[in-house]
């Protein structure tokens, strides 16, 4: 099967043809150009969203991120990014060694192209030159006869007639002979111009144009299986990169096994543990005495709705416990006093440890720069030792001064935890909280100990450590309001000084108003007269409340 034996006479349309052959490889390279673009821009992509979802440095989403599930998600948003890189080398080796690589060929297909059939041009018009040479010979020739003819005919008729001179005839027959070896001459040329274009044509049909056809089939054919190498190229870089982003998906699978819901709420009681007991038993109240009348949760709200407008008091947070905390927008007392027991300590052990990891950086520049000075010492050529003697110092006086920081905050630490209570680890993993309070134990420290109503607690020997709210905070958010109604009486049990911002104090046996009841919290809100009002501890109170109260109260 071959293009010059079977396609001999198709010259043109093998020109279009593999006309057509390059415009498909041009298509098959623009495709191939288009999907890189597509694969870098899903990179670039993914790429972006693995960015948006990660976790903003020195924000509060990096601390949620120590949970196990969270941890997941970090892990997922990683392997996107290498799985996005994936892609760009799909889009990387598809233009090296398919865009690139056709494109050249390409180029040089054209070349090739022009040149066979230049060649195949230059073969036709060669034997359309014989061929007119033939023509030309062969109108010579024809020519020529004729002439003969008509002078062999004149020569005929002047010798039949009698009145012309002899000189006349033998004219006419030196004419007749002349144009007879005229004629055998053209008759020579047009045999010998036709046997060589018959073996022209013959070469020309047999050897030119076959060898050249065969080239420009060979040409095509390479192109053929050039286009096809591509396509499995194409197929490969795609399958090259398969095991990698096997391994991402894999990984992904593997940070969600990791997942471990025990841990995460373990994690949560870590966090938000206070270390304060729950509250105890709330004692029987005697109906049978005025003014000791329960309520309900929703009687109780319905009497304060119905409550008339009392002498105004600042009290802007009928709603909210503890307003005033929010207020706050200093920074927190140096040793975290701020916060309830459980919170304290680990705040304090995060500290202890970050002081520890700093003088170790202290120490270890220390040690390079006492090395260096070693090495000068040994080669003052290197430089001079006495050039690091005030770093040296310097590094010296910052670890003490950690050192210092660190002893601080492990005594406050160790001042924690001797006020932590004492129990099992299993005890601590299931609940989290201390063991139920009896009535002598707050007794014993009612006079020692005291809660804050901010969730922190001080002892009467450490009051200097507490951190105090501004009052002007305080008052500003009970500017313009009506004051609570009072919902019954309560008798002091023992007496509270109360130090911390928004507490009062009050007497052992000392008769107050109840303006709001304990939450949950430990704390009932109380007022003595028209400028004295604030939280003291339940368990320091007798509550008494009254579902009939209508707002209306008399200042002791």
């Amino acid at each position: 099967m071959s293009w010059g034996t079977e396609l001999w006479d198709q010259f043109e349309n093998l020109e279009k043809h593999t006309q057509w052959g390059i415009d498909v490889l041009e298509k098959y390279i623009k495709f191939v150009k288009e999907r890189t673009e597509i694969e870098l821009s899903y990179a670039k992509q993914l790429r972006n969203l693995s960015k948006k979802y990660q976790p903003k440095k020195n924000s509060k989403e990096e601390e949620e991120y120590r949970y196990t599930s969270t941890r997941a998600f970090l892990a997922t948003l990683n392997e996107m990014n290498d799985y996005a890189g994936q892609h760009e080398v799909i889009s990387e080796n598809m233009t090296s060694l398919i865009t690139g690589e056709l494109t050249r060929y390409v180029q040089e297909l054209k070349q090739e192209r022009k040149s066979h059939f230049h060649d195949g041009r230059k073969a036709q018009q060669h034997i359309e030159t014989c061929w007119k040479q033939l023509e030309a010979s062969k109108r010579r020739f024809e020519r020529d006869c004729k002439e003969a003819d008509r002078a062999q005919q004149y020569f005929e008729k002047m010798d039949a007639d009698i009145n012309v001179t002899k000189a006349d005839v033998e004219k006419a027959r030196q004419q007749a002979q002349l144009r007879h070896q005229m004629a055998e001459d053209s008759k020579a040329e047009y045999s010998s111009t036709l046997q060589k274009f018959n073996s022209e044509q013959h070469d020309h049909y047999y050897t030119h144009i076959p060898n050249i056809f065969q080239k420009i089939q060979e040409m095509e054919e390479r192109r053929i299986v050039r286009i096809g190498e591509s396509m499995k190229t194409f197929a490969e870089v795609d399958r090259q990169v398969i095991p990698i982003i096997g391994k991402c998906l894999d990984e992904i699978t593997k940070a969600a096994e990791s997942i471990d819901h025990k841990n995460d709420s373990q994690l949560v009681i870590e966090a938000f543990k206070s270390g304060f007991e729950p509250p105890g038993d709330i004692d029987f109240e005697d109906f049978t005495q005025p003014m000791k009348r329960t309520v309900s949760e929703s009687s109780l709200s319905n009497s304060r709705g119905d409550g008339k407008s009392e002498p105004k008091f600042g009290g802007k947070s009928k709603g909210k416990l503890w307003p005033f905390i929010k207020k706050n927008k200093g920074a927190g007392p140096e040793d975290f006093s701020n916060l309830p027991p459980e919170q304290r300590r680990k705040k304090l052990q995060q500290k202890v440890d970050e002081l520890n990891r700093d003088i170790q950086k202290e120490m270890d520049q220390r040690d390079a720069l006492t090395k260096m000075k070693d090495v000068y010492i040994k080669n003052p050529q290197m430089g001079d030792a006495a050039s690091v003697d005030q770093r040296l110092a310097e590094l010296g006086q910052n670890v003490e001064k950690l050192r210092l920081e660190v002893q601080k905050f492990e005594g406050w630490l160790a001042e924690v935890e001797g006020r932590l209570p004492t129990r099992t680890e299993q005890a601590r993993r299931q609940s989290g909280l201390y063991e139920a309070q009896n009535t002598s134990a707050v007794n014993s420290c009612a006079q020692d100990r005291e809660s804050s109503p901010d969730g922190s607690y001080t002892e009467e020997q450490s009051q200097e450590t507490e951190m105090k709210v501004p009052a002007t905070d305080f008052d500003d958010e009970f500017d313009d309001e009506e004051p609570l109604p009072t919902i019954g009486t309560c008798k002091a049990l023992y007496t509270f000084e109360g130090q911390n911002e928004g507490t009062i104090s009050v007497a052992e046996g000392e008769m107050l108003y109840v303006i709001e009841e304990d939450k949950g919290d430990g704390w009932t809100r109380i007022r003595r007269n028209e400028d004295e009002e604030g939280y003291v501890p339940t368990s320091y109170v007798e509550v008494y409340l009254d579902k009939n109260a209508k707002g209306a109260m008399t200042y002791i």
